[in-house]
């Protein structure tokens, strides 16, 4: 079954020629131009991926990206000329699965594109839908990508999820950065560490009750993290 994306992006050249060729690549694709136009897009059609600039009129795209973020775990990668790594931080930090900064080759973002819809669909590949993993106090809800303590559910992107479902498989591992970005992302890991900095932080922020003092993601220093509270 064809795979169906959702390009968000104001520039209609830019618009028409990322839209030819992942049509000619075998994905459906419609175009939204603006905020509000890809808001009501993605309340009428179900997508598979969406490809979001972050410059757009009406409503920006990190606004945007927080709307999705508090009804969906599809994956999000942001296509932008912004290419500090502040604007990646922040674009990670909201729940963005992949960066590519403009200028950029159509190969390069056809296999990030491949490998954000493939990495998505990981998770549901292999659990029952009712299947729960419970390490100590905390249970991680294998149907609906959450994370639950003391009774409380609480919604994880699918990156946060794939980390938690990393850490909670092998709960007496020490994983290192670079262990989890090629275990997540599924790529070659190049220095990677802002990204796995920032979802590490938000992942904190939802589960802890303190994160600058965490109970569930434990950092050990020098090497990288581990589950703890169990």
């Amino acid at each position: 079954m064809e795979k169906r994306i959702l390009l968000i992006e104001d520039d209609v050249s830019i618009s028409e020629m990322i839209q030819r060729y992942l049509l000619q690549e075998g994905y459906q694709v419609e175009c939204a131009f603006d905020g509000e136009e890809a808001v009501n897009k993605f309340e009428k059609v179900p997508y598979d991926l969406i490809l979001l600039d972050l410059m757009l009129p009406k409503l920006d795209g990190i606004e945007y990206l927080q709307k999705i973020r508090e009804q969906s775990t599809l994956p999000v990668v942001i296509v932008s000329a912004k290419d500090s790594d502040v604007d990646k931080a922040i674009g990670l930090g909201f729940g963005a699965d992949d960066y590519i900064a403009k200028p950029f080759s159509m190969i390069e973002l056809s296999a990030r594109v491949k490998a954000a819809i493939r990495r998505a669909n990981y998770p549901t590949q292999k659990v029952s839908v009712n299947e729960t993993i419970k390490r100590g106090d905390a249970e991680l809800v294998l149907k609906n990508f959450s994370f639950r303590k003391q009774g409380k559910e609480i919604k994880l992107t699918a990156k946060e999820f794939q980390i938690m479902k990393l850490l909670f498989d092998h709960p007496e591992r020490v994983f290192t950065k670079e262990q989890i970005y090629t275990s997540i992302w599924k790529q070659d890991y190049f220095g990677e560490e802002n990204v796995i900095n920032v979802h590490i932080r938000r992942l904190r922020e939802k589960i802890e009750d303190d994160p600058s003092d965490p109970k569930y993601v434990i950092t050990v220093w020098g090497i990288g993290y581990k589950l703890g509270g169990y």
